[in-house]
């Protein structure tokens, strides 16, 4: 029986403290899987804090590649997929090849493996966490892919699965629902966290990106990742070409992996909340149909003029300054605006 064989791949952009904590606890968790045959990537998006040197340095193990640009989380991820031997024509993927967007990482040839794990760079795989995720999948073959159970650093529970993305998701996202738990409801996507207390595999629609294992045979269904989305809902679309192409997801909760997420400044920067709604406009255009496409556009203009008028009243209480209301309601007439006309046909 052949080795499995599993690349972890993390994708970089001035994190080097939390890349190297993220490639220790990833080494000191492939020490507890020798059954794997592992090869871990990182990819650097144009770093400029001294990432790539310290990962060369500090792990020359790990199989480096250089993008001359920022690339997004899509695009980092793509050209670590590409040189894995995953092609861009097998799925929903826009991508250029590693020659043209990146440099190809040094050492020997690769197989394309069988499994897949995507790492952020925030993110630190807790004791056997990266084995208990591949001999899950390995385990099930109709599984196409799986999560970890995350946590916040100060050991604080953290959703790490969802479903996929419906209109009460969207409306409680631009309007505090009443009562408040409905915000941990289904109706939120959430899962019950007695499913992640049980210890027990359970099937969800999507797994973050944060950690998120696949299968090959999923991966060469539903293509490399949409690089459409430059940030936000990479992972959403990916994990549901995925679904569609007939693999299911689990989130494995004995797989214990900690996320930095929140922890950088809480600034409030137009920038990226253009590129969530961006990102959202664009998942919405190819998996809703066209009722849902027209409410959710009505829902997130509704939401763009009560965010101008919290804006505008939280100056009024001296609460923000001037410069960052311009800014915040800027922000919110562009997506209000980019929600305008009806939202673009479906994206095949």
């Amino acid at each position: 029986m052949s080795v499995p064989r599993l690349a972890v791949v993390v994708v970089s952009y001035n994190t080097c403290s939390l890349t190297r904590a993220c490639l220790s606890a990833t080494f000191a968790s492939l020490v507890l899987s020798p059954e794997l045959e592992a090869t871990v990537w990182v990819v650097d998006n144009a770093s400029t804090d001294g990432s790539p040197g310290m990962v060369a340095a500090e792990f020359p193990q790990v199989r480096l590649i250089n993008s001359p640009v920022n690339r997004g989380f899509a695009g980092g991820n793509n050209l670590a997929l590409q040189a894995l031997g995953f092609l861009a024509q097998t799925g929903g993927g826009t991508v250029d090849g590693i020659s043209a967007g990146g440099s190809p990482a040094s050492g020997p040839p690769v197989q394309t493996p069988d499994l897949v794990m995507l790492l952020n760079s925030d993110a630190e795989p807790l004791g056997d966490a990266i084995g208990q995720m591949a001999r899950f999948l390995l385990a099930h073959p109709a599984a196409g892919g799986a999560g970890a159970r995350l946590r916040f650093p100060d050991g604080r529970f953290q959703h790490g699965a969802f479903r996929f993305p419906g209109v009460f998701q969207l409306w409680f996202d631009l309007f505090t629902p009443r009562p408040r738990r409905l915000l941990e409801s289904r109706l939120n996507g959430r899962y019950a966290r007695a499913a992640y207390d049980s210890g027990r595999p359970f099937a969800v629609d999507f797994v973050l990106g944060a950690a998120l294992m696949a299968r090959r045979e999923a991966i060469q269904a539903a293509g490399l990742l949409d690089e459409g989305y430059f940030m936000y809902a990479e992972e959403v679309d990916w994990c549901w070409r995925m679904q569609r192409a007939g693999w299911n997801f689990h989130c494995v909760p004995a797989a214990l992996v900690i996320h930095h997420a929140g922890a950088s400044t809480q600034q409030f920067r137009a920038r990226s909340m253009l590129d969530l709604w961006r990102s959202r406009q664009r998942l919405y255009a190819r998996f809703y149909g066209p009722a849902r496409r027209w409410l959710s556009s009505k829902i997130v203009r509704l939401g763009m003029a009560v965010e101008v008028r919290r804006t505008r009243a939280a100056h009024g209480r001296g609460a923000i300054s001037a410069a960052e209301a311009d800014q915040r309601c800027s922000a919110a007439r562009q997506v209000a605006e980019m929600f305008r006309s009806r939202v673009q046909g479906e994206i095949k």
